[in-house]
């Protein structure tokens, strides 16, 4: 069955074949009837987005294909069928172009027509321009633009007309020579002859702070004036060389008139007010003696936060310090408030009275100094420490000069013909120290250094609760040598006969001293210095470290060329009369060469600020500080300050604020001149000594 059906399909395909017949189709004559290209034109799309893109679409009759010439430099074509058309790019101007139409026959037809491509003029330009001190940082935005150009007004460039180029989301940053007032020119380009330009004025320079003084261009001196004042930047009437305020209370102007100093987010700082540091001072000139100015800060984000006090002006047409005392605010203002963030301030000249004319000047608006209270140990050559002293039974006491080192402050009493048998000097105010001297009932020991002018004189030593004189202790020592220091010391716990004994119980924060008690004036003069409450010694190795027990074994270690021994103190004076001290040499090794101590147990951080004395023979030298856990070195909390003085005893502080008190530190690591490798020599040899915890 199956064969027959294949041979019945083979017949089939032979037959089909056989069937099949060629024929020719050589017969063109139809071209000739085909009609000539003929009216051949051209459609120019422009695309109104400044890219300039144009669409071509040529057009004719009996046209099969069409060459494109785009006149825009060259004679190249790009060929392109009829009913299609062609995407081009264009600058802007007017162009030639050129369409030839093919057609089937051979012939072609062409036109030439002219292309004019125009852009608009960017639209909708906005500009974000951005200060921070004397820099200016430029962005835009705008629709059809191609670029933006910014010229900043700055004709102490080399060009007179310097501009820089940016895109869009792109931003451009200029550095200004000095603060001013600046015309900016933002230009947005279109890809042809159209722009759009905008300008703003804008003021460079940085933002004042404490202290402000008039004199740096870099800065920007702008105040607002209230209440009709008038002010500007002058000249120092009695120094042509120095820049200053000058204010004008003109007639008509109010009574509260006045100016705020900066613009209107003031100081770029909160101005350090607080209950302790609560005074600020400004120089004035003003045209008479006894007027008010009134200076008031305030917060510039929110302006019922403020606080304000007033000061009088004491002599006419010259120069005055005065200084405004915040703890003091003016009648039925509110009261200073540490929590506030004042960062702004204004200034009231003649305040209360309305304006007549008058003319101020005014400088240097600054924090005053504060003056810290006494305390322990005395040395008379801190700074800004209030050093004194109150005599009494006619005794006469100043501030002198060691005589035996010129450098070093102490001073200097005489107890005068006609001077009492008790005649003595209350050492500081008779708000005594600033803490209690620590006596415990076991222990109370104090030392003063005494020059004096002969041996066997008695020097009593009074300490008492500066607010109740009934609750005192004391007691004498006598002087051995003439005309040298020596040290003398004061054992509480032993008071002298017929005085009241030691309470430790009772606060004692005060203390007076005798010179040739019970002898009556006679000129004798003494010298003295170094109060201090000798502390206990230790049988712990601890803070705070000293190197004056002769049982304790100070136990460095030293790495990397650091050498550390106790020796002598090479220059007991000044704030420093120990008599050990350690001795720190560094020799070749190195940056960090130094040396550690163990010490007997954890350091005890509840108190967070770490002090210790230096005698560097060089000034600017780096001191690291550091402890360490004493099996894990990667517990650790390092501070590192700088020296102030050379060959001289000096305190510095070490602020332990941030240590992790969840850890144990029992090691004391030091480097000195931290960064440079030492030599061993003198340049290289540090001296330390009293580390403490305050």
């Amino acid at each position: 069955m199956n064969a027959i059906k294949y041979f019945l399909s083979i017949t089939l395909l032979m037959a089909v074949i056989t069937g099949c017949k060629k024929e020719k189709f050589d017969d063109v004559s139809f071209v000739n009837n085909v009609a000539d290209p003929a009216k051949i034109s051209v459609l120019f799309d422009i695309t109104q987005d400044n890219t300039g893109l144009v669409t071509i679409t040529p057009n004719g009759e009996g046209v099969s294909t069409f060459d494109v010439y785009y006149g825009d430099g060259g004679e190249t074509f790009v060929k392109v069928a009829a009913g299609k058309n062609i995407e081009h790019k264009y600058a802007e101007g007017v162009y030639k172009v050129k369409i030839v139409g093919h057609g089937i026959s051979g012939k072609t037809a062409e036109v030439n027509q002219s292309l004019t491509v125009s852009f608009m003029a960017p639209a909708n330009l906005k500009t974000t321009v951005t200060t921070t001190g004397l820099a200016v940082t430029v962005g835009a935005t705008a629709d059809f633009e191609t670029m933006f150009h910014v010229y900043y007004g700055d004709e102490a460039t080399a060009n007179p007309e310097p501009y820089d180029s940016f895109m869009q989301e792109q931003t451009a940053t200029h550095n200004y020579p000095k603060a001013g007032t600046y015309t900016i020119r933002i230009v947005a380009l279109s890809g042809g002859v159209a722009t759009t330009t905008v300008e703003q004025i804008i003021k460079i320079g940085k933002q004042i702070d404490l202290p402000l003084a008039f004199d740096d261009s870099n800065f920007d001196y702008t105040t607002s004036d209230f209440g009709n004042n008038q002010s500007a930047l002058a000249t120092d009437p009695k120094n042509n060389t120095n820049k200053v305020l000058k204010v004008t209370k003109p007639a008509g102007a109010e009574v509260w008139a006045g100016t705020t100093l900066g613009t209107a987010t003031g100081f770029a700082t909160k101005i350090p007010v607080s209950p302790l540091n609560n005074k600020m001072t400004m120089r004035i000139y003003s045209p008479a003696a006894g007027l008010t100015i009134k200076l008031k800060l305030e917060e510039h984000a929110n302006g019922k936060n403020t606080v304000e006090t007033d000061a009088k002006t004491t002599i006419a047409n010259a120069w005055e310090t005065l200084t405004f005392d915040f703890n003091n605010p003016s009648a039925g203002t509110p009261a200073l408030n540490a929590a506030f963030n004042y960062d702004k301030a204004s200034v009231f000249f003649d305040f209360g009275t309305p304006g007549s004319g008058k003319v101020f000047y005014m400088d240097d608006l600054q924090m005053a100094i504060q003056i810290a209270q006494i305390s322990l140990p005395v040395t008379f050559d801190a700074p800004n420490t209030d050093y004194t002293v109150t005599d009494f039974g006619n005794n006469n006491t100043v501030d002198a000069n060691d005589p035996t080192l010129a450098s070093n402050k102490v001073k200097k009493t005489t107890k005068p013909n006609g001077a009492e048998v008790w005649a003595g000097t209350t050492i500081g105010t008779p708000a005594g120290f600033s803490a209690k001297i620590p006596v415990t009932a076991s222990y109370a020991k104090m030392s003063m250094r005494v020059y004096s002018t002969a041996a066997g004189l008695r020097v009593r030593l009074k300490i008492e609760d500066h607010n109740n004189g009934n609750i005192s202790v004391e007691t004498e020592a006598i002087t051995t040598v003439a005309n040298a220091w020596e040290t003398l010391t004061f054992d509480l716990t032993a008071p002298f006969t017929g005085t009241p004994a030691l309470n430790a119980a009772n606060t004692y924060d005060k203390a007076s001293v005798f010179f040739d008690f019970g002898t009556a004036g006679n000129g004798k003069v003494f010298y003295w210095d170094d109060v201090k409450f000798v502390p206990q010694p230790s049988s712990i190795l601890g803070i705070p470290l000293d190197f004056q027990s002769a049982t304790l074994n100070y136990a460095f270690t030293d790495f990397e060329g650091g050498a550390v021994t106790v020796v002598n103190n090479p220059s007991a004076t000044g704030i420093n009369t120990s008599t050990k001290v350690a001795k720190m040499v560094k020799n070749a090794g190195a940056t960090y060469a130094g040396s550690y101590i163990a010490l007997a147990g954890p350091i005890d951080f509840t108190k967070k600020t770490l002090k210790m004395k230096v005698y560097s023979p060089k000034v600017g030298a780096k001191v690291l500080l550091k402890v360490e856990n004493l099996t894990d070195g990667s517990v650790s909390f390092e501070k590192e300050v700088l020296t102030t003085k050379a060959n001289a005893w000096e305190e510095l502080t070490f602020d332990y604020s941030a240590i992790n008190t969840a850890k144990s530190y029992q090691k004391v690591v030091l480097i000195f001149d931290n960064g440079n490798v030492g030599d061993g020599s003198a340049n290289f040899t540090y001296y330390f000594d009293d580390i403490t915890l305050n």
